[in-house]
């Protein structure tokens, strides 16, 4: 028999594999799944087939009770089953994300206006200066340049009243951008600028590669609030439903920190023990979503309030998201040849207004 093996309930009528469980069920293309069960590797020690709709994955590792496929390239949401010797699993569903727009380079979350168009950056190498610094992509995934005359874009957040600002790693400026894409300087002279977030007052906070945290509040002075240990790549911002801040900046450990400052500025470790954590976002109930490594394995990572942690989404070359209306995610991915992209994912989580309360 092939891929049409008869399934009754739970078991396979033939004795073939049978999956129990899949983790995670959300992946973009390339992420890597665990499928647990039994009777999933053949006879023989060969490696069993996995299907991601007409479509095979590769198999990482397989045993009899649990094995790791890749989602291939072009695969959708669907059904996935295993097969050995002649036999087909019963099927489990996952969840691929969307790819609506590429040839990118984002470096931290992209960003969505209060319309639900979404904004991501082409960043550039350090000093590179490109045709188009942030792209827009409207609510029919139609890619438009947007900012044209920046170095090195970085972050993106809105304010209240729906006015975007950009972080420059280049120059360490915080430009306020118009609704036809004009800028102007907002602050400057914060090092490295990288990630950007505005709490419920309407202060914006900035990130520096060199450990500081800066804010600016709304008569535009400048402050620094926080001190971290350096970063090698940046820092990440986003404040949590009470205003305490969260930040990650990935170091050259493989055992990093997502930390939370108090509105006084004081600063604790949430969470130690991830691999090089990025762009983070919130939902309503206040679990925290990170763009990370967690045991080995690359993708979304959720950790509770309470500091439990589980890869909820696999994939590789994340560095953030953001939540969009409608119960979906927007993610950003980048490699190290500076190849990006945006996608989009259906997910049944509801995140944080887009603009703070």
């Amino acid at each position: 028999m092939g891929f049409s093996d008869r399934i009754v309930g739970k078991k396979n009528v033939n004795g073939g594999p049978h999956i129990e469980s899949v983790s995670p069920v959300l992946a973009l293309a390339g992420g890597e799944i665990r499928i647990a069960g039994s009777g999933l590797r053949p006879q023989q020690y060969q490696r069993p087939r996995v299907r991601f709709g007409d479509l095979e994955g590769g198999v990482v590792v397989s045993s009899n009770s649990f094995l790791v496929a890749r989602v291939p390239e072009g695969a959708t949401s669907g059904p996935v089953i295993v097969a050995a010797d002649g036999h087909v699993s019963n099927p489990h569903t996952i969840r691929v994300a969307v790819p609506i727009a590429e040839n990118l380079h984002p470096v931290t979350n992209p960003a969505v206006d209060p319309q639900g168009n979404i904004y991501a950056t082409f960043s550039g190498s350090r000093g590179q200066k490109v045709p188009v610094a942030v792209f827009k992509i409207d609510t029919n995934y139609a890619v438009k340049p947007f900012v044209t005359d920046m170095m090195n874009a970085t972050g993106i957040a809105f304010d209240r009243a729906g006015q975007m600002y950009v972080s420059s790693r280049h120059d360490g400026a915080v430009y306020r951008v118009a609704s036809n894409g004009t800028m102007t300087t907002y602050a400057e002279g914060m090092g490295i600028a990288t990630g950007i977030a505005f709490d419920r007052s309407q202060n914006l906070y900035v990130g520096d590669r060199s450990g500081t945290v800066f804010k600016i509040d709304r008569d535009q002075k400048v402050f620094v609030f926080a001190t971290l240990e350096p970063s090698v790549s940046a820092y990440h911002l986003a404040f949590n439903p009470q205003g305490d801040l969260f930040v990650t900046g990935p170091t050259t450990s493989s055992f990093d920190s997502v930390y939370r400052i108090d509105p006084q500025g004081n600063v604790k470790t949430f969470y130690r023990g991830l691999g090089r954590p990025q762009g983070l976002a919130f939902d309503t109930e206040g679990n925290l979503y990170v763009a990370a490594s967690l045991a080995g394995r690359r993708g979304i990572v959720k950790l509770t309030s309470s500091g439990q942690v589980n890869l909820e989404v696999a994939g590789h070359g994340l560095v953030g998201l953001a939540f969009s209306p409608g119960r979906s995610v927007i993610l950003a991915t980048n490699d190290p040849a500076g190849n990006g992209a945006v996608h989009h994912l259906s997910w049944n989580i509801q995140g944080l207004p887009l603009l703070p309360e």
